[in-house]
């Protein structure tokens, strides 16, 4: 269980890439300007740096490349809300949110054509991330492993796993925790997630909620975070706070797609193909590194090797899991063990 420090990581540059949400484009021939387009990114809460970093390098990739200027509106929230957001009429292009049921649910809802995972390179996850403790400098409360966030007057912050993508990611790392301290009682599993979840004081409904929860209103002794999310607030107040790596953790994946149905009818699918394509790029693996993401092109990966903590990480789809939609009926639907457990 190792804790870290930052110094000399890259900068991230923001900037506004806010439009005005239309994919109409302006004829040359009438306005003596060249032609625009305009797509909807619709997003989780952690990648606002990310984005803000990645839409600067793409409208230039695509300036160049089909002279063409593209304007990118953004969108944030809890990845489950974000969903909901789209299926209930939010205009999206694509959406780049925390996890794959996220996107399935979207394609449930007929807006994203069926095969989708397998539209981009690994499975559609350009970049992944992992779960990690942010804690106070110091660590006044000896946050080790997940075992302590279940001790009495240790305070957790994390958020709702029923809106956010994220807080399911963390309340799945500690399952596979407790899994194999109890070698495999289910029984102890779901003893173990309710102690850890009767000590959270707020339950927010995405992970960004969350950091302002613990960082900004001192809310807490423990943040359950995106690692990406961890490491920004670390370079934000390096005096004020630690990263805690746990024994074992999840390799969270967040997925990408296009919104077929509705980039369709805004003549919009070249482009936003393209942008998701674009991530997979050396400059977009680089920038995703730089925002603290995982690379999944594994010579940029090695660039930035020591920039990320080594970890055992479970996955998805491995046995204990066996992918998304068991775990969403049997964890995260109504009526499933985080119901049962959480008492508000």
């Amino acid at each position: 269980m190792k804790k870290r420090f930052i110094s000399g990581l890259a900068t991230v540059i923001l900037f506004s890439t806010a439009g005005c949400g239309s994919s109409e484009k302006t004829s040359s021939a009438d306005t003596g300007e060249k032609e625009e387009v305009a797509i909807t990114n619709v997003s989780y809460d952690p990648t606002r740096e990310l984005y803000e970093a990645y839409n600067q390098a793409f409208q230039k990739y695509w300036q160049k490349k089909e002279n063409q200027q593209v304007e990118i509106t953004q969108s944030h929230g809890g990845s489950g809300k974000q969903a909901n957001s789209v299926i209930e009429g939010n205009e999206a292009d694509v959406v780049t949110l925390a996890l794959e049921q996220d996107v399935t649910s979207i394609e449930a809802a007929g807006l994203i054509d069926e095969g989708w995972k397998k539209s981009f390179p690994e499975n559609s996850s350009p970049y992944t991330s992992t779960i990690v403790f942010l804690v106070r400098k110091g660590n006044p409360k000896n946050i080790k492993d997940w075992d302590d966030l279940t001790k009495e007057g240790v305070g957790v912050i994390t958020p709702n796993p029923k809106t956010s993508g994220g807080a399911r990611w963390n309340y799945l790392a500690a399952w596979a925790y407790a899994n194999e301290k109890y070698a495999g009682s289910e029984a102890k599993n779901i003893a173990f997630e309710k102690s850890l979840y009767q000590n959270v004081l707020v339950l927010d409904s995405g992970a960004r909620g969350a950091t302002t929860t613990f960082v900004e209103n001192g809310q807490g002794d423990v943040l359950i975070a995106w690692e990406n999310e961890a490491y920004l607030s670390l370079k934000e107040h390096p005096e004020d706070y630690e990263i805690i790596t746990p024994s074992i953790s999840i390799k969270a994946e967040p997925s990408v797609a296009v919104v077929d149905e509705i980039a369709k009818e805004r003549g919009t699918e070249k482009v936003a193909k393209a942008y998701l394509e674009y991530l997979y790029s050396d400059e977009g693996q680089r920038i995703a590194a730089e925002n603290y993401y995982r690379p999944t092109n594994k010579k940029i990966a090695e660039e930035y090797a020591d920039q990320f903590e080594a970890i055992k990480l479970v996955q998805i789809d491995d046995k204990l899991f066996g992918g998304w939609a068991k775990v969403q009926e049997k964890h995260f639907n109504d009526g499933g063990i985080f119901d049962q457990i959480y008492a508000k």
